[in-house]
This record gives structure tokens, sequence and C-alpha cells, in this order.
């Protein structure tokens, strides 16, 4: 068998009839009409002692609209969170009154007592028709009263007027008539009945609505275009501190929340304009806000509050730009892959270890090739930041319109060729990391200005945008120019360099640090070794034809070009490294530009025999075809002065090169 259909009428809104006289008989006749529609309950007290009876029914849903007449109606819609049809009296109701009234007693003066107002035009009829009326307005219970006395006095016979009129002029000897029409109730109760049904549904939408956002994280609020409260997620409560209990009524929620979100309510009213994002502290709590309009058919019906914890805002924004950053935005090198025992590069680490814990901004200088960027890589590892991105930019490797785009970012359409959407810019990829700018004497003096204002405002603002982002980055700078110069000639600002210039490394060259270039070497062939397929076996030879370059060459490239030699060597050369003697100074033209005379031809002499001495301890002055190939490296490939090194003819050196070993 099927299930049973659920009974329309248990659907039905309810309405609460309020009349504390004469209305409530013409409210009992009209009632029976709609029972089909809505619930009816009555109500027969009226003021302070109907809000008191009718708290109950709102409170537990049972009633959506409220009908009364005059000044009861007036008090309670504004005592009431649901809404109040009152019954209005119109210009029919009035002439009918007015003919029932002369007709029962003619010649007589009539008083007719009005909620608010009088009208005017009643006045000029009565002298048209010689009917002489008296008009008083009321808008309290105690105002009936008097409103009756005063007709009285000035010799009304007959009261015409609401219920309470009536009695009080039934009690002063008067006689009345009641003012309202059967119609009068009539169309109040369409109106109650169209109302609740509006109400219901409404009620139907928000508890909808608030089941949709009752899982969300920010605080939502909807209100209607008269400012009540359509919905609201228990989020908002938490987050503004109000206690869900405490304000278990919908009128309570409306006054806590209207209280703390009242004025964003009336911004958007007065102004039209919706707040988006805006940082506002409620009750000395920083929320990131929104209050933006609802618009229905072109019209606007309301408006949606959000509210959402500035600091969880930010956990999101910082787990946003963690997980989404390039997986190539990372620092590879530590502090402790700096090569040597030197006190140049000893000083290197000590200032580099001491200075990485702090978020103070580092410039690095040196000459190009001498390591700086795997120095700045080492000092964001051991930072509180390793493990966020790390962002390398070169300063000199952009025009400056390009340069602009790539640091700070751009908005869609900001300029021909921008990207659909827009693109973060590089500090904002940086976020909670470190960004390093390479090369940052080559920077653009209008770039330089920009970037001061990060470095102090720690905010950037996109191309084409208007708004800006805060960022949490350690800067760390680095040059092969003199800053100081350049400050001095006026291509340099003065009050970036000093905002740059917090903490200072300096590399040393290649050359100022000779006893690490040996360890250095090896350090290299071997980190190399994986990336080239090198067979690690030629290391020793290698490091000997190469032995020197480590004393007598100036490396104006450094670390890098040190590195590209033994790659080359490793590359060029087997662990026959002697057997390619002759060909050394093709593969490496640098044994060419050794330093003249950075040692003299005996010490040569000297040096080579000493390596050519034999093992058993004998002394002997023979020269070996290992001994020629070093003379002739020393000599950086010049045969004849290889040969006066060895004492020995050009002839002999060529034929010691020639054989076998």
């Amino acid at each position: 068998m099927a299930p049973a259909s659920p009974d329309p009428r248990a659907r039905r809104p309810g309405i609460a009839l309020v009349s504390i006289s004469r209305l409530q008989t013409l409210c009992e006749t009209v009632a029976p009409r709609y029972t089909d529609r809505a619930r009816f309950y009555a109500v027969r007290e009226g003021y302070g002692a109907a809000v008191a009876a009718l708290q109950t029914y709102v409170e537990s849903g049972a009633v959506d609209v409220v009908l009364a007449a005059g000044s009861n109606g007036a008090y309670l819609r504004e005592n009431l969170s649901v809404p109040v049809v009152t019954v209005k009296v119109n210009g029919f109701d009035v002439l009918s009154a007015i003919t029932r009234a002369t007709t029962t007693w003619p010649d007589q003066p009539l008083g007719l007592v009005l909620h608010e107002t009088v009208s005017r035009e009643l006045d000029d009829l009565g002298q048209l028709l010689k009917i002489r009326i008296h008009q008083r307005a009321y808008r309290s219970a105690d105002e009936v009263q008097h409103a009756v006395d005063t007709l009285a006095e000035q010799g009304c016979k007959v009261i015409i007027g609401p219920g309470m009129a009536c009695d009080f002029a039934q009690q002063a000897g008067l006689e009345h008539v009641f003012l309202y029409s059967l119609g009068a109730v009539e169309e109040a109760f369409e109106r109650s009945v169209e109302l609740a049904r509006v109400s219901r549904e409404k009620e139907s939408k928000r508890m909808r609505l608030n089941t949709i956002v009752a899982h969300m994280r920010d605080g939502v609020a909807a209100f209607d275009d008269n400012g009540q409260l359509e919905a609201v997620n228990p989020a908002m409560f938490t987050l503004l501190g109000v206690d869900a209990e405490r304000v278990a009524t919908q009128g309570a929620r409306q006054f806590e929340l209207t209280r703390k979100l009242g004025p964003m309510l009336r911004e958007l009213s007065e102004s039209g304009v919706a707040i988006e994002e805006r940082l506002a502290h409620i009750d000395g709590r920083a929320f990131i806000t929104s209050c933006v309009p609802i618009y229905e058919h072109g019209m606007r019906a309301g408006a949606v509050v959000t509210v959402q914890d500035a600091q969880m805002a930010q956990r999101i924004d910082r787990s946003l730009r963690t997980t989404q950053r390039p997986k190539h935005l990372v620092a590879r090198h530590e502090l402790s892959e700096l090569v040597g025992d030197s006190p140049q590069i000893e000083k290197v680490r000590r200032l580099a270890r001491a200075g990485a814990p702090h978020d103070a901004t580092v410039l690095l200088t040196g000459e190009s090739g001498t390591g700086k960027e795997l120095v700045a890589q080492g000092i964001h590892n051991a930072s509180a930041r390793r493990g966020n991105p790390f962002v390398a930019f070169n300063c000199a490797a952009l025009p400056e319109g390009l340069i602009e785009s790539e640091l700070f970012g751009h908005d869609e359409g900001a300029f021909t060729g921008a990207r659909r959407g827009g693109k973060a810019g590089l500090f904002e990829i940086a976020h909670t990391g470190t960004i390093f700018l390479d090369e940052i004497g080559e920077m653009p003096a209008a770039m330089q200005t920009r970037l001061l204002r990060v470095l102090q405002e720690r905010e950037v603002m996109r191309l084409g945008s208007g708004r800006a982002v805060p960022v949490d980055v350690r800067v760390i700078a680095a040059t092969h120019r003199d800053l100081n110069a350049l400050v001095a000639e006026g291509r340099f600002r003065a009050d970036l360099y000093f905002r740059l210039n917090l903490l200072q490394v300096t590399l040393p060259a290649l050359r100022e640090r000779r006893d690490d270039i040996r360890l250095l070497a090896a350090t290299l062939l071997s980190r190399n070794a994986a990336q080239y397929k090198l067979d690690m076996g030629a290391s020793g030879p290698i490091l000997q034809v190469l032995s020197p370059l480590f004393e007598r060459y100036d490396w104006p490239g450094n670390v890098r070009e040190l590195e590209n030699l033994l790659v080359r060597a490793a590359i060029y050369l087997d662990n026959d490294a002697v057997r390619h003697a002759q060909t050394l100074h093709e593969v490496f033209p640098e044994l060419q530009r050794l330093r003249p005379g950075s040692m003299p031809s005996h010490e040569v002499r000297r040096e080579v025999r000493r390596e050519a001495m034999h093992g058993d301890g004998l002394g002997r002055d023979v020269v070996t075809r290992e001994t020629a190939i070093a003379a002739l490296q020393a000599s950086g490939g010049n045969r004849a002065a290889a040969a006066r090194a060895l004492g020995i003819g050009r002839t002999t050196l060529w034929r010691l090169m020639k054989s076998a070993t």
C-alpha cells in the first residue's frame, strides 16, 4: 500500500488574531472562510500583554503573521519579530459609518476617532452635507480615552471609532458606531494569509540555506532589504562570540547580529557599493568581512554578510602559497658545501651562519663565480624559512618593463599581452620564503624605487591592480659591483643601499684563497662525475695536469671557471693524461695565460727534478717523460722553455715525448 500523502493543512502558516474589543467578533466571523489556508490563534490582549502572550507562539514557530488594528497593531509591529498586518480603514468604511450614524441619530453632532491622522476632506464633506463632524486622532490607548472625552465636551452625541472608542463612549452614555467594516477585515485577512504564506516559504528557504552553510567555517548571515535576518550559520555566532543558547530566539539573534554587523549593513544601504574582503575589528578581534547586495528581478532584495577569522585566512593563504608554488623553487645547497679551510672562506661561513637565523636582509658581494647563490641558498636552508620557497632572480637578465611584471606580477588586462587571469609576481611566489636578487647593482632606477617600497611596507601591488598584497619574504641581494661607488655616481639609490646592506658577506676571489683550490678541485670533480658520466679514476692525472694553473693562474672566472676546466679535462682526457701532453695547450689555452715570471726557470727545473726523483733515495737527476710533461705544462706548452728548464735539448725533449713510458 502506498504511503499516505501528508496533510496539506499541516503546512499551513499560522496567524494570530489580536483584538481587545469588538474587532474580535468580526475576526471570528471571517476566520472560518480561511481555515484551509491558515491556522488562527485568538489573542484577546493588547499592547504589552499581547506581546507577552504572542512570544510563545513566535518562538515555537507557530505564528508567522499577526493581525491587529489601530495603535495596538502599531505597538505590536515595533515589539515583535514577525510581520504585523493592520486592519485599514478606507474612505468607504468612514462614509458607511457616518451614514449609519446620521440615519440612526439624525441632526446629532458626530465625533470621529481615527488612528494617527484626521481627514481634512471630511471637514469639507461635512459642510457640504450639512453634517457636524468633529475629528480627533490617537496613537495610544490613553489617547483614545482623551479623544472621546474631548469630543463629548464639544457636544458630540455620537462617537464613530474603533472598538475601544466605542467602549469609552458607551461608558460615557454616548451613542457609538463601530468604524471597521466586514470588508476591511476580509481585506486584512487576505493580506495576512498571503503574507503568512510568503513568510513560510521564506522560512523554508532560510532553513535550506542554513543547512547548506551550516558546515562552512566562515560566518554567513543573510538579511532582507528591511534588515530582517533571514539566515545565519553557527560559524557566525562562534566567530562573533555570541552565546548560541542565550540567543536561541529569532529576535535575540537579530539584535545581536545587527549590533555587530549593523555598520556594514548601513554603509551598503547608504552607498550601494559592495564591501569586499575588508579588514574590520569587531569587539576587538580582527576579521576579513564582506557585505554584498542580493538582487532579485533587478531590484535589491537584501544583503549577505560573510565574516572570516583573519588569522585563519592568513594560515590558509600561507598553505595555498606553499602548496601551489612551483616545485623547482627550492634551495638545494647548504653552507656546509662551502669547500676550503682558508681564513677567508672560514669568515664567510661564520658570518653566514650567524646571520641565517634572523630575518635581516643580507647583501652578498664578490666577483662573479665566487659562489654567491650557493651562500644565499645555504643561508635560506639554515634559517627558519627552510622548506619554504627560494626564488632566485637575476636583475640584469630582463628589460625594465619585464622586470616589473616578473617581480611584482600583473592583473588581467594590465598591458597588451598580459596573461589571462593575471600572474603572481616572484615576491608573491616567495611568500614565507626567501627571494634572491642577483646582480642587484644592475636594477633600473624605477625598479629600485618600487623595490624600496616593498622592503619598507612588506606588500606588493600588481601592475593594473589597486590592491596591495602583503608578503612575508626575506631578501638576499648579491652584486659584483661596488654599490658605494654607484651611490656616489647617482646610479643606485642610497636609501635602498642602506636598506639592503644590513648584513654584508663578502666572498673572496679564488686567487685570494689558493690554499683551497686543490681540495675544491677534487670536490668539484667528484660532484660532477655523475652528471657528465666521468671516470673518477682519471681524477689524479687531471689534477696533476692542471696543477700549474692552481698556483699561477689568476682565475678571472673564479670557482665557476675552475669547475668548467675540470669538467673539460675529465671529458677530453682519460687516466693516461700524460699521453695527451702535446695537445694540452689546445685543450687548455688558459695554460698560455699563466702569469709571466710567476716561477723562475731554475725553480721550475728544481720542481721538475724533484718530481722526477726515483723512490730509491739515490737522488739522481733523471729526466723522465713525466717530468718532461710537467715542465712543458709549467712553460705553457713552450717546448724551448721546457727544454731549457730541464737542461736538455729540444730534440731530446721531443724523443721523450714520443717514447713509451
